[in-house]
């Protein structure tokens, strides 16, 4: 007797949420399908059931990543966009920096992505312009401003995780959050582009 399309559908949705936990912690050439599979309790042959390859799963599990990863940062606010200095003090926490499985996945996979096919990096760039895009309507349109913050805070957050030293690490975080804090006050004031 087969298996119900509920019961499929629902494996698919299990062997999709640990791909996607283990590509944020681990990267994404760290999924392995018969490791995979395992770890849901399914077997390596019923992946293809699922999936039509490892690279179409890796596909799915980034974008997945992608998503939750930003709703976590809530770069909206429930009443609308959040100042910088609000995106920026929620992005540069050491909550955040500790969170690698369930936070921001540009961060975690950016160096990956660089080096993957062209669909994983086409996914991550339309979350990239979104998050410009949210950044930049916090600075009244700035896009420079924004692509310069964008940049900074993926950056400080990326190298808060490698640094070993937790002092230093926070201190690429702060360091960063007071910059942005800084760009904000300038554009408001008239000084942002």
């Amino acid at each position: 007797m087969g298996h119900s399309q509920a019961g499929k559908a629902e494996n698919r949705e299990r062997i999709l949420t640990e791909a996607s936990r283990q590509v944020r912690r681990d990267g994404l050439e760290s999924v392995g399908v018969g490791t995979l599979m395992k770890s849901v309790g399914l077997t390596h042959g019923g992946f293809y059931g699922h999936f039509e390859s490892r690279s179409a799963l890796l596909a799915q599990a980034l974008e997945r990543a992608l998503l939750e990863g930003e709703a976590n940062a809530k770069v909206q606010g429930s009443d609308g966009p959040r100042s910088l200095s609000d995106i920026a003090r929620s992005y540069l926490s050491r909550a955040h920096r500790d969170a690698r499985e369930s936070g921001c996945a540009i961060a975690a996979l950016v160096s990956d992505v660089g080096r993957a096919d062209t669909s994983s990096r086409k996914a991550m760039t339309d979350h990239i312009e979104a998050f410009v895009a949210s950044v930049s309507e916090a600075l009244g349109g700035d896009q420079e401003g924004a692509i310069v913050a964008v940049s900074a805070m993926v950056g400080a957050l990326a190298l808060s995780r490698v640094v070993a030293d937790l002092a230093r690490s926070d201190a690429f975080l702060k360091t960063v959050q007071d910059h942005l804090k800084a760009l904000e006050v300038g554009g408001q004031s008239g000084g942002g582009r």
